[in-house]
């Protein structure tokens, strides 16, 4: 009779234990090679290229203006403030939409889009082809 009940207490923590050390290993394999997998660089390539913002130079050669001189509103979209009509204004080439001088530079050097309608800075802009002589 004491067999019985121990064979009864037993082999029942016996089997979940090893479900239980089953499920770590699990989880610390996936942990271990989470970003491993077909793809894996090449996601991890795009994400670093999507990031890349513009250069301190990249930034001198976007126009600035004065916030009267704003064609498409004078609010901010980085900080949601206004612009006040003698504070220096960032224009965004393309789609015309004006932030504040420092609220641009910030958003810009980490994302080369416009923050209110995502249009990407493409590099042509920072290098113009040169003008022919004839």
């Amino acid at each position: 009779m004491l067999v019985s009940v121990f064979l009864a207490l037993f082999l029942p923590c016996v089997g979940m234990s090893a479900v239980f050390l089953v499920y770590i290993c699990l989880l610390w394999y996936a942990a271990a090679y989470q970003s491993a997998g077909p793809g894996a660089e090449n996601y991890h390539s795009q994400k670093t290229n999507q990031e890349l913002g513009l250069s301190a130079a990249q930034l001198d050669k976007l126009p600035k203006i004065t916030g009267n001189e704003l064609l498409m509103g004078n609010d901010c979209a980085v900080c949601l403030d206004e612009i006040e009509n003698e504070q220096i204004a960032r224009v965004v080439p393309g789609c015309n939409h004006g932030f504040h001088l420092e609220c641009a530079d910030t958003w810009l050097s980490k994302n080369p889009i416009c923050p209110v309608c995502r249009t990407k800075l493409e590099p042509e802009f920072f290098n113009p082809p040169e003008s022919n002589p004839c």
